[in-house]
C-alpha cells in the first residue's frame, strides 16, 4: 500500500468522510450520535433530514417510514458497520464504559485484534452496528499528514 496515487491516475480522494442512513428511530438515533457520541449538528433542513459532524466526517441521518428492501433485493444497500477512530486504546475501553452506562446495548466487549487495532462494536437505537476503534496505522498516517 501506498500514500500516493498511481502514476496512471492523476485523480485522488481525500478519503472517505460521509455516510448516511435511513434510520427509523429517528430521535433515539440522533441522541445517540449527537448526545451520547458527541457529533455535532451540521444542518438540519427539515423534521427528517440531519447532518452531523465530528470534524472530518459527515453524517446524514435520513428518516424512513417505510420498510427498506429485502435484503436480497440486488440494489439494497448491506451496510455491515460504521466507524469511529479513537485516539488510543484506553479511549476503547472508557468509550465502551461510558456506551454501556448509558444503556447503549453491545455487540462485543473491547478487545485487541490480530492487525494491532482495538475495538467494540455496539448497536445504535436503529440497529446498525458501530465500531469504536483504535487503529494505529490510522494514528501514525493522521500523525504524518499533520507535520
Amino acid at each position: 500500500m501506498t500514500d500516493e496515487p498511481s502514476a496512471e491516475r492523476s485523480l485522488h480522494t481525500l478519503g472517505m468522510g460521509h455516510l448516511a442512513l435511513f434510520v427509523r428511530e429517528f430521535e433515539a438515533c440522533e441522541h445517540f450520535y449527537a448526545d451520547l457520541l458527541g457529533m455535532g449538528v451540521e444542518w438540519r433542513p427539515d423534521a427528517d433530514n440531519l447532518f452531523l459532524s465530528s470534524g472530518p466526517d459527515n453524517l446524514a441521518l435520513h428518516r424512513v417510514t417505510d420498510p427498506p428492501p429485502a435484503f436480497d433485493d440486488a440494489h439494497a444497500q448491506h451496510l455491515d458497520h460504521l466507524g469511529f477512530f479513537l485516539p488510543d486504546f484506553a479511549a476503547v475501553d472508557a468509550w465502551y464504559a461510558f456506551l454501556g452506562d448509558h444503556g447503549v446495548a453491545m455487540k462485543t466487549a473491547p478487545r485487541t485484534h490480530r492487525d494491532g487495532a482495538r475495538s467494540f462494536y455496539c448497536y445504535d437505537p436503529d440497529g446498525n452496528v458501530v465500531q469504536m476503534i483504535c487503529h494505529p496505522p490510522i494514528l501514525e498516517w493522521k500523525a504524518k499528514r499533520e507535520e
